[in-house]
């Protein structure tokens, strides 16, 4: 499958195999011949941020896209609330995942990626106390560092958060040994189902860690919820009907399957091709199937990657992106996820100001 699928707005259809992306993919815009930075909006809430990144090795199964794998091997990118912001920024991504990300573009620094300004600080010191833990998905063929705008800003308003790289479902994933992985899934054109599948295995398996591991005394068992974009949304409604352990769920843009009754609050924010009676109607059906709190809103101006960073990463570089303003895709974006996991795993009421760009269909949607 064609790398270019890592930038795109391409939804994907289900439960056919993933969705062919467009042709060779290059820039509509003029290309800057030099970027001297680019840099993700810092987060909102008031504490600074401290992240590490995690190798965990899943040692009771194969890996299912590489048959030389032995192992299932994973990384898992932690951010947190930390005491005070002491040490290097963080990389966003390694040399050689921007340059695969980039490599079908018409980009002239391929690595451009690697210098993007982060807020996280390597290994700062972790503020006191049981954290609530919000795990993230990312989309199919996206990096997971592409949920660092949202996860910086969960981590300074108190949440440990893990995201989760799916190996050789992202067009680059480098290992602490050097090794970069590519996307050998895209390649073999998978059933968005059994993807689904097989990232509720390796959720279930990074909680396991996280709860049996140094981070357990850390974490407030009680309060755990999962946001995933694209296939990452299919599969945290999936990783909820099979793990109890997770209280709540949003889904960012991904086209998606519940096919029984899930009756913890679920949220769907997505472009206006997913407004009700839209697009391929699986939100409609999935709609019937949330029994518990729900949500439904859809963003004016946005494309399927707008919900994460390269909202504000594509513009600059001159490849196409969503009409709305990349700062405020990601505010919109921000808010709402920090409004809906706040209610439902602490019980509190963070206030969203009025964005003209939101329609709610929450009420007008189909009934269940």
């Amino acid at each position: 499958m064609h790398k270019s699928l890592a930038l795109t707005a391409l939804t994907l259809t289900f439960p056919a195999t993933l969705a062919t992306p467009p042709a060779h993919a290059t820039a509509t815009a003029p290309v800057q011949a030099h970027v001297s930075e680019l840099k993700l909006p810092a987060p909102t809430g008031r504490r600074p941020v401290g992240t590490e990144s995690l190798h965990l090795v899943d040692r009771s199964r194969r890996d299912p896209w590489n048959p030389d794998a032995e192992h299932r091997e994973l990384m898992v990118t932690l951010w947190y609330p930390a005491k005070k912001a002491v040490g290097a920024r963080a990389a966003y991504m390694t040399r050689a995942e921007s340059e695969a990300v980039l490599a079908d573009y018409d980009v002239p620094d391929k690595s451009v990626f690697s210098r993007v300004v982060t807020h996280a600080r390597l290994k700062a010191p972790v503020a006191k106390g049981r954290l609530p833990l919000v795990v993230m998905s990312p989309g199919f063929s996206f990096p997971r560092a592409t949920l660092t705008s949202l996860a910086e800003d969960f981590a300074a308003r108190g949440y440990l958060v893990a995201a989760v790289e799916h190996t050789y479902e992202s067009v680059g994933t480098t290992f602490p040994d050097g090794r970069t992985t590519t996307c050998l899934a895209c390649e073999q054109r998978p059933d968005g189902a059994d993807v689904a599948a097989g990232r509720v295995k390796d959720v279930r398996f990074v909680l396991d860690e996280l709860l049996d591991g140094r981070w357990a005394r850390r974490i407030d068992r009680g309060k755990i919820a999962m946001v995933g974009h694209s296939m990452g949304g299919y599969a945290a409604a999936q990783t909820m009907l099979a793990d109890r352990r997770i209280k709540a769920g949003v889904n960012l843009d991904g086209t998606f399957k519940v096919g029984k009754p899930l009756k913890r609050p679920f949220m769907v924010i997505g472009t206006p091709s997913h407004a009700p009676r839209r697009g391929s109607g699986s939100w409609d059906e999935a709609w019937t199937h949330l029994k518990g709190p729900k949500r439904w809103i859809t963003v004016a101006g946005t494309d399927h990657a707008a919900f994460v960073d390269y909202a504000v990463l594509r513009k600059p570089l001159g490849i196409p992106a969503q009409q709305l303003d990349g700062a405020r895709a990601l505010e919109i974006t921000r808010a709402h996820l920090a409004a809906f996991v706040d209610r439902h795993l602490l019980g509190r009421r963070t206030p969203v100001k009025n964005h003209p760009e939101v329609t709610d269909h929450s009420r007008t949607a189909a009934k269940s």
